[in-house]
């Protein structure tokens, strides 16, 4: 060992002190133990392969899905001077050949590889041949045909136990409960791993959901009053969806890209570039968007359409915030959220026991998004961590919800599902409940049920909240065979029979005044002035090198120097972030624009 683990924090990542279990994961690693790691986004699982690669001998070969965002993190670790490299499809011919030359010679302390290319015989020869320090697998719930985000090739990267059974081998993930955790022990062959679970909090994210009413005209007002000036990310469930989205959202005056997989891969580099790179960037995306992200100031993430499951939520949530500033979840979901994503199930082609453990997934969701306590409790309850006090800073915590004693409506609302056949969807239903005539109505004889017009004392927001909560408590199903048809089944029968009675939440338009808090870094109007010169000079520091303005110094360090000013190198040095590479590339750049400032007042 040439440099210690400490040293290297310290003079090549600029950082003084270990946080969590990065410590005891690198000291297990530098031992040659293998290691499971669960930490939540942004809690710095990339040290806990990188700072053992460059004490160990040899080259840390990092396993990751994300070819796009390679080319991004390499240029990172360059501007650390670390010596890195990627294979993956993007190179050249000319390209894979340097690369694995300056593999052979022993001049990469850390070579990122798709997971397609490392299982190819030509590169596990390659490896053979060359002194590996440990292989790291990122993003390890990708091994889980149960999660979320499966990849076929992370099924065979069991064979790094067989063919290199003397190198160190860490699985990372910040999203997998129980069974998905299980599940990568076994199919990775970790059982002799030692794992480091920590706590999945993500305190500085403020969750919210509401039910839908309007979205766009939500949506926007979220964004003026909150975000007019942030980068975040507005999740949907269709291509159209997205597209349509992003045009809307230009056309208001915002700087907004879509993101899916039916743009070509030029498309889709170009506008992921733009976003990690630029300022102020909404990027409006299916979920092929986002594993992997690492731009540390995404202040919201809105999703306008239903997660599938809690992982789904929680791991799109958590690219919000990275930094450790106050950040925002913004969820709108409605009946026919639910009644689509059930669709989507039936139709999978999963067997009956995937079918039935997604279903599972979705009620957990449906629980997440109906509960009227601290949704924070309820999320990291799921995955197995408990919070003793609700959290303060999510939307149940901040404008507690009502209930109200919805038995009689809900024995009118499932009288009239059953009246009307058990074949017609919430709209049809309601419009009978509240006396409507339409064509619809008449075609059927609806106006002659017992049922027609007994509801007209709630509203048609109303019924469609009650039958929305029936669904997601599981009293009412879902016809997925046919038009979203809702069905009866035997979970109502005591209700029904008034043999119980039911609470439900009652919806309330929140504005969002009423939850919001100052996002993002706040700074005194006597040093905006310096903060901008310091975020100027990373910026044309960044167009120079070519790589996102984050990779030069995080938001966080920016402001350590703006509140310590730094006027000499040495001083510098003890910024958070800043390390020997970067104090002899950008030190003379930011002193002089804080003596600058300093000569101005």
């Amino acid at each position: 060992m040439t440099q210690t683990a400490h040293a290297i924090l310290k003079h090549v990542f600029g950082y003084h002190d270990f946080r969590g279990p990065q410590e005891s994961v690198i000291n297990a690693l530098v031992a040659g133990e293998d290691a499971l790691v669960l930490m939540p986004t942004g809690g710095g699982k990339s040290l806990c392969y990188q700072i053992p690669s460059l004490v160990r001998e040899g080259t840390g070969v990092i396993v990751s899905p994300l070819i796009a965002l390679m080319q991004d993190q390499v240029s990172a670790l360059h501007e650390l001077g670390v010596r890195a490299g990627f294979l993956n499809s993007s190179l050249s011919t000319q390209e894979v050949w340097q690369t694995e030359v300056a593999l052979q010679n022993g001049e990469l302390d850390l070579l990122y590889v798709a997971p397609e290319r490392l299982i190819q015989a030509r590169t596990l020869e390659l490896l053979q041949n060359v002194k590996i320090a440990l292989f790291a697998i990122d993003e390890a719930h990708c091994v889980s045909q149960w999660g979320h985000d499966f990849r076929a090739d992370y099924l065979k990267l069991d064979m790094l136990q067989r063919v290199f059974p003397q190198v160190p081998r860490i699985a990372l993930t910040a999203t997998a409960d129980v069974r998905t955790r299980d599940e990568i022990i076994v199919r990775l062959q970790l059982q002799n791993a030692q794992q480091f679970i920590t706590g999945f909090d993500r305190p500085n994210i403020q969750y919210r959901i509401q039910q839908k009413n309007n979205p766009k005209a939500q949506l926007l007002r979220f964004l003026r009053e909150e975000h007019n000036t942030h980068s975040g990310i507005v999740y949907c469930l269709s291509r159209n969806k997205v597209e349509q989205t992003a045009e809307w959202l230009c056309g208001e005056g915002f700087n907004a890209l879509p993101y899916h997989a039916g743009l070509s891969a030029q498309v889709r580099q170009k506008n992921q570039s733009r976003f990690l790179r630029d300022e102020q960037i909404i990027m409006v995306a299916t979920i092929a968007f986002g594993m992997g992200i690492d731009k540390p100031d995404v202040r919201f993430v809105a999703h306008l359409d239903l997660p599938k499951s809690i992982e789904a939520y929680y791991q799109e949530t958590g690219r919000a915030g990275r930094d450790g500033d106050a950040s925002t979840t913004f969820l709108l979901y409605g009946l026919e959220d639910v009644v689509k994503q059930r669709q989507m199930m039936a139709s999978s082609e999963g067997n009956e026991e995937f079918k039935r453990n997604e279903q599972q997934r979705l009620n957990a969701m449906l629980g997440l998004c109906e509960i009227t306590t601290c949704r924070r409790q309820t999320l990291l309850r799921y995955f197995g961590d408990n919070l003793l006090q609700p959290c303060g800073n999510c939307d149940s915590c901040l404008t507690p919800a009502q209930t109200w004693d919805a038995s009689e409506a809900v024995r009118m609302a499932l009288s009239c599902v059953y009246r009307t056949g058990q074949r017609f969807g919430a709209g049809h239903v309601i419009d009978v409940l509240r006396g409507s005539s339409n064509e619809k109505i008449n075609s059927f004889g609806h106006q002659q049920l017992t049922t027609y017009g007994i509801g007209k004392h709630l509203t048609a927001d109303e019924w469609r909240s009650v039958f929305r909560q029936l669904v997601a408590r599981g009293l009412l199903d879902v016809d997925t065979n046919g038009f979203g048809g809702l069905l009866l089944n035997d979970s109502c029968r005591a209700i029904l029979r008034g043999e119980e009675k039911i609470q439900l939440r009652r919806d309330i338009k929140v504005t969002a005044n009423a939850v919001a808090r100052k996002q993002g870094v706040a700074v005194d109007a006597e040093d905006q002035p310096l903060w901008n010169a310091l975020r100027a000079c990373r910026k044309r520091l960044a167009e120079e090198h070519g790589v996102p303005p984050y990779v030069i110094f995080h938001d966080a360090t920016l402001r350590e120097m703006l509140e310590r000013r730094p006027t000499s190198p040495a001083n510098l040095l003890l910024i958070t972030g800043v390390g020997d590479s970067k104090l002899k590339r950008f030190g003379d750049e930011f002193l002089a624009v804080i003596r600058a400032s300093e000569y101005a007042e």
